[in-house]
């Protein structure tokens, strides 16, 4: 849900179909409240999730809603897709959608930095745009790690500088040459012979493989453990999701 901004007498006269004159009588009334505070300014702007009171009927209450969900191997991050299941399809075998106890319209929701179909892990979606563009926009450089099964071993081979040689490649950033850019800075973490965690403050297209496919050392497996200061819960079996707490939503990127 894109988070879309309207003048307020604007608003009350497209909901009730009211000219804009009787509009300004009704605020100097004082009968319209947004988010339970009498609003009197023809001005004010709302957003999606203002909550707009008039005379006692509600004319918008739109909640914003924040989903973890630990994506399984051979789900799609898409809200659609003709081949696969998709992120959406496991939330809909659920009682999330509207009517059950969640109460989201599913429709709504969009995904928070996606992973590709065999990736695995948190993944997270939302129906408030400006939440996600904290997220995403690269100057805010919130980082997400991820843990890394490779095919060959990081401590053989024909690496120069061995497993240094890797860690000092990420920091120095990838140049790709089809798209014409470096890679920012990422950290690599070896933890034992195959397994590796990758920080990244960016998401480019299969970043991760690619990088690793400069050392000619497939991926096997990568799975994303954390964005920002949310890690993923471990109670949370794969192809499960809960809703984000109001502390873990707040604090995700601080």
């Amino acid at each position: 849900m894109a988070l879309a901004r309207n003048r307020l007498d604007r608003f009350i006269s497209q909901e009730m179909d009211i000219n804009k004159r009787d509009v300004r009588l009704i605020l100097a009334q004082g009968r319209v409240t947004v988010d339970d505070v009498i609003a009197k300014n023809i001005e004010q702007i709302i957003d999606t999730f203002s909550h707009v009171i008039l005379d006692g009927k509600t004319l918008q209450n739109n909640m914003p809603y924040y989903v973890m969900l630990n994506k399984p191997i051979g789900v799609v991050s898409a809200t659609k897709d003709k081949e696969h299941k998709t992120v959406i399809d496991l939330l809909k075998e659920s009682d999330l959608e509207r009517g059950g106890a969640g109460g989201i319209d599913l429709n709504d929701l969009h995904i928070v930095g996606r992973l590709d179909l065999n990736s695995s892990g948190l993944l997270l979606l939302t129906n408030d745009s400006r939440w996600s563009e904290r997220l995403t926009q690269p100057e805010k450089k919130v980082a997400k790690v991820y843990q890394v099964v490779l095919q060959n071993s990081l401590y053989k081979g024909h690496i120069e500088n061995g497993v240094e040689g890797y860690v000092e490649a990420f920091a120095n950033g990838m140049y790709f040459e089809y798209e014409n850019i470096t890679t920012r800075p990422a950290q690599l973490k070896i933890l034992s012979e195959f397994v590796a965690q990758v920080t990244l403050v960016e998401g480019r297209y299969h970043q991760i493989k690619r990088m690793f496919g400069r050392f000619r050392n497939p991926v096997v497996k990568l799975h994303r453990v954390s964005i920002g200061n949310l890690s993923l819960d471990n109670n949370l079996s794969v192809g499960n999701f809960r809703l984000l707490t109001d502390v873990e939503m707040d604090n995700i990127d601080s």
